[in-house]
């Protein structure tokens, strides 16, 4: 899955608010996580955070010998929510893009899926300006989904939420004809789901680097070289020892760390 920020403005503003460097102990860590993302990000009935992405953030602190308080956060608020000092790290499906480098730095990816659209079975949607125009397509907000859409169905009504399960609700009452996500998150998420009954993909998949980048990685402030450097290190370091494989395996039967399978 893949995302881009529309605060990138607010970001930079508090790009140099504070100095660079890891947790103040060397040895606690807080990450940012979002919980409204599945199979990577969710809450559960009894309020328990489970995911791909929880699993690897803790992961990765067990790798790194480091106390992790993992904190919940709107995605579109977690940048600047990271330039405040709020966090020390996003763990959050967020893609590598260009525009956001501007302004955070980047492990190296930790997965990499395309995006694409869904919508009701059978509605053979015209994906093209002229067939889109009037269309309504739900986007989460702040996402690569969203500049994305929103730079290439121009003759479609772009709607924007705050959160992605808000969308399939919305496309599953019929209030927009379609929606633009990952589309593992779009298959574990509401096509598997009694919600998506009906519903199916829409079209090719979506990779242009352009907008979506080099896969997912976890941002941190410009400047936390150290922290940046024990991050990659742990990312090579669960893969070298199966316990990638192992979350890998427990959400997906593909390799996601490449790219989901394009059939």
């Amino acid at each position: 899955m893949t995302r881009f920020a529309s605060f990138l403005a607010l970001a930079a503003f508090v790009l140099f608010a504070a100095e660079p460097g890891l947790a103040a102990d060397g040895k606690k860590l807080r990450i940012a996580v979002e919980g409204a993302y599945p199979p990577f990000s969710e809450v559960t009935p009894s309020g328990q955070l489970k995911g791909f992405d929880i699993d690897i953030a803790n992961a990765l602190c067990a790798q790194m010998k480091v106390e992790c308080t993992l904190v919940q956060q709107d995605f579109d608020g977690m940048i600047p929510a990271l330039q405040a000092r709020k966090f020390d790290a996003i763990v959050a499906s967020m893609s590598i893009t260009p525009e956001r480098q501007k302004v955070v730095a980047f492990t190296d990816r930790y997965y990499q899926t395309p995006a694409r659209l869904v919508a009701k079975s059978g509605s053979k949607l015209e994906l093209t300006p002229e067939g889109l125009k009037g269309k309504k397509i739900g986007v989460q907000r702040s996402t690569i989904h969203d500049r994305f859409a929103t730079a290439t169905f121009k003759g479609a009504e772009i709607v924007r939420y705050t959160k992605q399960d808000e969308v399939f609700l919305d496309l599953a009452a019929g209030r927009i004809d379609a929606t633009l996500q990952d589309s593992v998150a779009a298959d574990v998420g509401f096509l598997k789901t009694p919600l998506g009954k009906g519903y199916g993909y829409v079209g090719p998949f979506y990779d242009d680097e352009t907008f979506f980048g080099v896969g997912a990685g976890i941002a941190l402030r410009k400047g936390d070289t150290e922290l940046q450097t024990k991050l990659n290190a742990a990312i090579k370091g669960i893969r070298a020892d199966g316990t990638y494989k192992k979350i890998q395996d427990k959400y997906f039967d593909f390799d996601v760390y490449g790219e989901a399978p394009k059939k």
